[in-house]
């Protein structure tokens, strides 16, 4: 027996406590917001994808050694319509003379642009200049350049493909902002047409855009996030996290019917903490289950949206009911009738079917699961076509249609072996594969030579007209710079040097005033070093030299990735095999590819076995969280089938979060359908409980199926980021018809497995100390009693007793609810 009979339950303390100190709530919410408002811009967000990927993969400590050793010049092609092959000669040259703008060649920058290379930048009335910056893609200069070229092509009709100027992040953060404000609208259409009164709105409204808000500003607690998460956490976190509220607007509603306005927020309060944390979980653990990837986005992103549910939790449990308490009075004076028709008919028909769309439902599942495993999966964006384009999108597709794709890739090789890179470069380029193979070994220098071929004084005096003494001079005087001194002793016409080092070594002797140079030489030298710098810091680096492959192949592909094999097969016949590292579009495609065949498994099995787990302490049957799992695995096997059936690639990570979202927040709407079923059957027939069922549930699946939904749908309409609009028409597909299986196929596989659902029900014995609910007054009971009920009871109640109660309640549904005290011996 307790000594406290009388002591209030630890919910109902916390709820009283959030009640009572409700406008100290509100002040510390205030002011949460007002840092949050200046916080949300101190998040730094990644707009390179690659940067996710497993550092074990090639890709990522290939692409880590080019920032660590080399410069990339930003470049970009520029397309003139209309425009004569002379007229863009002329415009090319007016680019060279901008500021920040190095070089600007017709054609694709591989060829002289000479007339009989035409072919390769002239396409009819369309000619293409590839132009090369003085920076990379993120430095100032690369920038100013690029907003100077665009102020040169503007009396032009062009087409700039480039990527500098091209931040992802911010585009994103445009295009989310339109999405937000039409879902808004959307939101409110909505919970307008399943209220009960107008003043719900500003309830709901209030506490989730506090919860937005909040979780914006505390984003930079990561330091830094993908732009994946960064647009789209504000819309699903909306989405996923709704049903909170309702729930406990709803409780509210019920128990201001018994109870004046403070003590049904807390007795709705004290009653929902354990409900909507529950309620949680499921989609807490399919995001968890991102979060085990190995491609690191999908950590990056379950974290930063169990955040967002954990703080529209925290939203719900302490703002919502202050708000509550404000706007009751309005709530009540501007009650409306239900907008939302009866289904009761629906119900029937379900029933009446049952026989039917059971078998039905059996037949499509082994149907969508072949075909969903024939989903055309894909790594890169080259494949992918979203319905709304950006000015970047539209001039990369309008030049790729009429010049053709670049496929790029840098090969990485130890430095230092030039006899090596030049073999290795001519195997390359003997390939039908390979367009251009480009390297300080084959990049000519003057009558034939490269940057890279040896020299000795006698064919260096030759090659520039120098005197032979003159040479030998200069040689002995590169070995003494080098410290090779048993060079001089012992006589350099045998000395070789590299044209490169050479050239280089003249200029700086040049201008620390050793040697002087006649007026053309010196021109010359002067020219030539600025080309060979700019070679050397992007073809030669501290450990590794850079040679760049033009592929005449698609970005990804079976073919395309077999012939990744091919180089690194060509490679290891000079270099050992962990020695040497292929970069681009296309082996960062074949990472994800590799990445995807686990991640795939792994999502799926961990959303599962999450989700089950925590149906098994819920419902404490077996039977029933296989059913529930059934229909929602089967809704995402049936969303998969589509794009299976169709041909339509979809991108791999979209597959990968979709399937843990749907998994976790779909569940939820036939968890409400179950609860109701399993309630009701207890004091009317099967077949009544679950038209019953499918009534009362009908409201809560409609307003969080139709948010997320819609809110889907907008990203996939609306964004222009490939990987964002897989998400988008996924989730929107999925949820639609996870929303019609536990509205129709569900019912019917509860009312023909119920009894296999009772036989696996399983109790969990606690003692019996702690489980005695001692009340009196006006108490909601709703399961299993077995105790003194004014006299001795052990029955399923669902109703409401007036008296004293001091009995076991064993209920997986709902506890025992009461006007007074309640609480736990």
């Amino acid at each position: 027996m307790s000594k406290n009979p009388d002591k209030p339950s630890f919910f109902e303390r916390l709820a009283t406590l959030i009640v009572d100190k409700r406008n100290l709530i509100f002040f510390l919410y205030i002011c949460a917001a007002i840092f949050s408002l200046f916080s949300r811009n101190w998040v730094s967000v990644c707009s390179d994808i690659t940067q996710y990927l497993p550092a074990t993969t090639e890709t990522r400590q290939g692409l880590n050694i080019m920032e660590d050793e080399f410069t990339t010049f930003a470049t970009a092609r520029v397309m003139v319509s209309n425009a004569t092959v002379d007229m863009a000669r002329d415009l090319a040259g007016r680019m060279e003379e901008l500021d920040g703008i190095t070089s600007a060649v017709l054609g694709s920058g591989q060829t002289g642009g000479g007339d009989e290379e035409a072919a390769d930048y002239c396409k009819g009335a369309d000619v293409l200049i590839t132009v090369t910056f003085a920076g990379e893609e993120t430095d100032p200069v690369s920038r100013e350049a690029v907003d100077q070229l665009r102020q040169l092509l503007e009396p032009y009709d062009s087409y700039i493909d480039t990527a500098v100027g091209n931040d992802t992040s911010d585009t994103l953060q445009s295009e989310m902002g339109v999405i937000l404000v039409i879902a808004a609208a959307v939101i409110l259409l909505v919970l307008l047409l399943t209220s009960r009164s107008y003043a719900e709105i500003p309830v709901l409204v209030l506490t989730f855009g506090a919860a937005a808000l909040l979780n914006l500003g505390t984003n930079f607690l990561f330091g830094e996030i993908s732009f994946v998460s960064n647009s789209v956490t504000v819309i699903l976190q909306l989405a996923l996290a709704i049903d909170y509220a309702i729930i406990l607007l709803h409780r509210f509603l019920e128990e201001r019917e018994h109870f004046d306005d403070r003590r049904a927020c807390i007795a709705a309060l004290s009653a929902s903490i354990p409900s909507i944390s529950a309620s949680s979980l499921t989609t807490i653990s399919g995001l968890a289950a991102m979060m085990f990837m190995e491609f690191r986005i999908g950590f990056d992103m379950g974290m930063v949206l169990i955040k967002a549910i954990c703080i529209s939790m925290l939203s719900v449990f302490t703002l919502m009911p202050g708000l509550l308490m404000i706007f009751c009075k309005a709530m009540e004076r501007t009650q409306h009738k239900s907008f939302i028709p009866s289904i009761d008919g629906w119900g029937k028909l379900v029933v009446k079917l049952r026989f039917v769309g059971a078998p039905v439902f059996a037949l499509c599942l082994v149907a969508a699961f072949y075909f969903s495993n024939q989903c055309p999966y894909v790594y890169g964006y080259s494949q992918i076509h979203t319905i709304s384009q950006n000015e970047a999108q539209i001039a990369a597709e309008t030049i790729n249609e009429t010049f053709g794709t670049q496929n790029t890739a840098a090969l990485l090789v130890p430095r230092g072996d030039y006899e090596s890179e030049k073999a290795l470069l001519n195997r390359l380029s003997a390939y039908d594969e390979v367009e251009n193979a480009l390297g300080l070994a084959n990049i000519e220098a003057m009558d034939g030579y490269t940057l890279t071929d040896a020299l000795s004084p006698r064919q260096f005096s030759e090659l520039i007209d120098l005197d032979y003494e003159q040479a030998k001079l200069l040689y002995a005087a590169y070995a003494a710079d080098q410290e090779e001194y048993g060079r001089i002793v012992g006589g350099v016409d045998d000395y070789a040097i590299p044209l490169m080092d050479l050239f280089l070594f003249i200029h700086d002797m040049k201008a620390d005033g050793y040697i002087t140079l006649d007026a053309g030489m010196d021109e010359e030298i002067d020219s030539l070093y600025d080309q060979l710098t700019d070679a050397r810091a992007q073809m030669l680096g501290e450990n590794y030299s850079r040679l760049v492959l033009q592929l005449d192949l698609p970005e990804e592909g079976e073919e395309t990735f077999n012939f990744l094999k091919t180089i690194h097969a060509e490679a290891e016949r000079y270099y050992d095999a962990d020695s040497v590292y292929l970069v681009g579009e296309s082996t960062s495609d074949y990472d994800l590819s590799t990445s995807f065949a686990r991640d795939n498994i792994l999502i799926s099995i961990l959303t599962v076995v999450f989700v089950i787990l925590v149906l098994l302490f819920t419902f404490l049957s077996v039977g029933l969280p296989i059913l529930l799992i059934l229909v929602i695995q089967g809704s995402i096997w049936l969303n998969f089938a589509i794009p299976g059936l169709m041909g339509q690639p979809i991108f791999f990570m979209s597959y990968l979060i979709v399937t843990a979202i749907q998994m976790g927040a779909n569940i939820d709407y036939a968890i409400v359908i179950s609860s109701w079923f399993n309630e009701l059957k207890a004091s009317m027939p099967r077949r009544q409980a679950i038209v019953k069922a499918l009534s009362l549930a009908f409201p809560t699946v409609l307003t969080s199926g139709s948010i997320l939904s819609v809110a889907a749908f907008l990203i996939g309409r609306i964004t222009t980021e490939p990987s964002i609009v897989g998400i988008g028409q996924c989730l929107c597909r999925g949820t639609l018809i996870s929303m019609f299986l536990v509205m129709f196929i569900l019912p019917q596989l509860l009312l023909l497995g119920d009894k296999i659902v009772e036989r696996t029900r399983f109790n969990l014995k606690f003692p019996e100390h702690e489980r005695i609910t001692r009340s009196s007054g006006v108490i909601y009971v709703s399961g299993r009693v077995r105790g003194r009920v004014s006299g001795t009871i052990d029955a399923n109640i669902h109703g409401v007793i007036h008296g004293e109660l001091a009995a076991l309640v064993e209920s997986g549904e709902g506890a025992a609810k009461e006007e007074e005290h309640e609480t736990q011996e």
